[in-house]
């Protein structure tokens, strides 16, 4: 899953970032509102976490214009205005939930993760299709009952997959959603992948629509 995040403080915005990225999230990071507006404009996030005091237009703003444009990525708030009407204010613009700071990393990633599942549509914190069922909290994969070993790139694109099963995504969806800004991406890395999670999950798992894309089925 890929994440924006948007915080000016360079302290707090590495710590954030790596924190993000050790819990399996693909993460780009800008410190600037108008540069968080354009980031978003791509449409390639599954979600926000969004600082409020930036320089240049402040996260209220930004905010605000992403709903006015009918951009419906979910939006973590993370800030230190602990006002009750600033609260009020921003999910009053459209945010989807608001941690103060200091917070525990631990609590805004389940927050995330819990976002995200609402989002999708789901409340169980399990991904399943059929009787593969993708943990993203513990990192684990199983298939009828056996745990399957998986590294991160390939968990990462399962559970993208997973995210939406019966639903085809295009290469480059599949790319945009597990690769940041300062990776670089080899011309069939995705296929690459692919081709290892057919080998361990089964071949009609993971179903290739041709001109399409990619989609997961119950194996």
């Amino acid at each position: 899953m890929r994440l924006l995040l948007v915080e000016d403080d360079t302290m707090i915005g590495r710590a954030m970032r790596q924190g993000l990225a050790d819990a399996g999230f693909s993460v780009d990071w800008v410190m600037e509102g108008h540069a968080a507006e354009r980031a978003l404009a791509n449409g390639v996030y599954d979600l926000a976490v969004l600082d409020l005091g930036l320089p240049g237009q402040d996260g209220m703003a930004v905010l605000k214009g992403l709903r006015t444009r009918g951009n419906a990525v979910p939006v973590l708030i993370v800030t230190a205005r602990d006002a009750v009407s600033d609260r009020i204010a921003g999910l009053n613009a459209g945010a989807d939930d608001y941690v103060l700071k200091p917070f525990d990393l631990d609590e805004l990633i389940a927050r995330i993760r819990a976002l995200l599942r609402r989002h999708a549509g789901g409340g169980s914190p399990l991904l399943q299709c059929g009787e593969l069922i993708l943990d993203p909290v513990r990192k684990q994969v199983s298939l009828k009952g056996e745990n399957v070993n998986l590294s991160a790139r390939e968990f990462a694109l399962l559970e993208t997959l997973m995210q939406r099963p019966g639903a085809v995504l295009s290469r480059a969806q599949l790319e945009d959603s597990i690769y940041g800004w300062a990776e670089e991406i080899g011309s069939n890395a995705v296929e690459v992948y692919l081709h290892k999670l057919r080998r361990k999950l089964g071949a009609d798992t993971i179903r290739n629509v041709r001109g399409v894309g990619y989609k997961v089925v119950a194996p």
